[in-house]
């Protein structure tokens, strides 16, 4: 692990891009996600005093609650947009000026919410978190592929994880300026919700100071001489031939061959297996169950014996736990793989939520089980920020080569906030009929994936694009076929060959 470390550090610009890309990027996200909880009675009061105001009407409860619903889910749909529209923007415009043009949409969205009290209309909360998730979207999506493409191969993994990070340090940066000693308060919960804005105005004055993606300025736009600056000034000046070469060669395998759609993704042949690998790792993020374990975790502590005006408290530790192991999973995934780090995670989610399922359902018949499970808490966010969190993120950008890499995106961060939004719809449902039982659906989920990432997923550590795609069709080759040598070069050769086609 030091000499991984090391290798950072003699990178510098690159721990300088993964601040600034990631306080604009997944850090959004996550903040967006978390940061509803605690302003929820106020935003409730300006919807009736405004509808008061204007009307002369008074909402009842569920009227209410209606409202509040649907402001909360069109953060769903913004960022459902923004993934639709990212993708080609990546392609036309680059990763660079895309992550700038997108903090404008946030910033916007921060003045409506600023206002929002001001102007007496939860209407303007509603339009700023619609623009939110488009932001939301587009970060999800651009911010992986320009931190990846601008670091060393021999540390996309790390890096790869930081993505996860910042999006973990977005949900506990909402909890925490959420509390009542914070902006938590009638008077302060608009700039709480306009936060959003202070770190889109962060990376719009810093990132112009840093290049372009080295791979996008070489495979994209042809320009050599502006991918050999970029890497020096990532890099440091050393020889960076070997990694110039290796997306030289990707770069013949796609000569005059433009970036495919969504579609061209589907149907291509070619890339099944990685379409496949991309739609089994990403569904189970929202349908794992760490959502419903963050909702029951009031209860739980609830029944410890926390007070209920100390839960909120109690609930930033759920956060920094997240949090906590996500840099964890940074200091380790360089020696343990990303294959075996999405399996021990997916493992371990899955006897964490039997047992959990077993606490609950035991906690009001022996007194001290609330206290197990209390601690499974933590261990399901445990497993959860330690391996499929952090791992699962930059997969598009390592297993899709250039020309498929943004419609990887688009479909992995779609299935994203479709996962979400059916949730968001769905498990209010399942808890008023399944109770904690609902777990076992979610148990589901983590086996399969778990299952399918161990027999069908090589590992990425170390490898290009071109590699990962000749490690997929020697895994899942016919049994009829006979047996080929392993060869890198050859594999890499008849993917080339298979790329120009299209």
């Amino acid at each position: 692990m030091p000499q991984f470390l090391t290798l950072l550090l003699e990178c510098p610009l690159v721990i300088v891009a993964i601040f600034v890309t990631g306080i604009g990027g997944t850090f959004q996200y996550g903040f967006c996600v978390s940061v509803m909880t605690s302003p929820s009675d106020f935003i409730k009061e300006l919807v009736n005093k405004t509808c008061l105001h204007r009307y002369g009407v008074s909402l009842d409860k569920s009227q209410v609650s209606l409202i509040w619903s649907f402001t909360v889910s069109i953060f769903c749909l913004g960022g459902l947009l923004g993934t639709l529209v990212a993708g080609p923007l990546i392609t036309t415009f680059g990763r660079k000026p895309c992550l700038l043009l997108n903090n404008l949409l946030a910033i916007i969205g921060a003045v409506l919410m600023l206002f929002s009290q001001t102007a007496m209309s939860f209407e303007m909360i509603m339009a700023g978190r619609f623009l939110y998730g488009i932001n939301s979207g587009v970060s999800l999506s651009v911010h992986p592929i320009y931190i990846i493409e601008c670091t060393p191969k021999r540390l996309r993994l790390m890096v790869g994880v930081t993505i996860a990070s910042c999006m973990s340090f977005g949900k506990f940066s909402g909890q925490l300026l959420g509390i009542s000693e914070l902006l938590g308060t009638e008077e302060r919960w608009p700039w709480l919700l306009g936060f959003n804005g202070f770190a889109a105005l962060l990376q719009l004055s810093t990132l112009p100071f840093l290049p372009e993606s080295p791979r996008f300025l070489l495979l994209d736009k042809g320009d050599h001489q502006a991918c050999e600056k970029a890497l020096s000034r990532l890099w440091g000046n050393k020889d960076h031939s070997m990694e110039v070469e290796e997306m030289l060669q990707e770069k013949a395998a796609l000569q005059n061959v433009r970036s495919h759609s969504v579609m061209e993704l589907i149907r291509d042949q070619s890339v099944r297996w990685q379409l496949i690998t991309i739609i089994f790792t990403f569904t189970p993020l929202q349908l794992c169950g760490i959502n419903a374990v963050y909702f029951y975790s009031f209860e739980v502590f609830g029944a410890a014996g926390i007070q209920e005006h100390q839960l909120r408290y109690a609930a930033l530790g759920t956060g920094l736990c997240e949090l906590v192991t996500s840099i964890g999973c940074f200091m380790t995934i360089e020696n343990t793989g990303k294959k075996v780090l999405l399996f021990r995670g997916y493992a371990g989610m899955s006897a964490t939520l039997i047992l959990l399922t077993i606490t609950l359902y035991l906690q009001t018949h022996i007194s001290w089980m609330p206290y197990c499970s209390m601690v499974l808490i933590f261990i399901f966010i445990f497993f959860f920020a330690g391996g499929p969190a952090g791992a699962t993120a930059p997969l598009p950008g390592e297993i899709f080569t250039q020309s498929f890499k943004s419609a990887g995106y688009t479909i992995a961060c779609t299935i994203n906030w479709a996962g979400l939004f059916v949730l968001g719809m769905v498990f209010p449902i399942l808890v008023e009929k399944l109770d904690y039982f609902c777990f076992l659906i979610f148990l589901c989920f983590c086996v399969v994936c778990g299952l399918y990432v161990w027999f069908n997923v090589p590992e990425t550590k170390n490898r290009t694009a071109l590699e990962i795609a000749a490690e997929f069709r020697k895994m899942h080759s016919k049994p009829g076929e006979p047996q080929r040598e392993i060869n890198t070069k050859h594999e890499v050769n008849k993917t080339q060959t298979n790329e120009t086609k299209f």
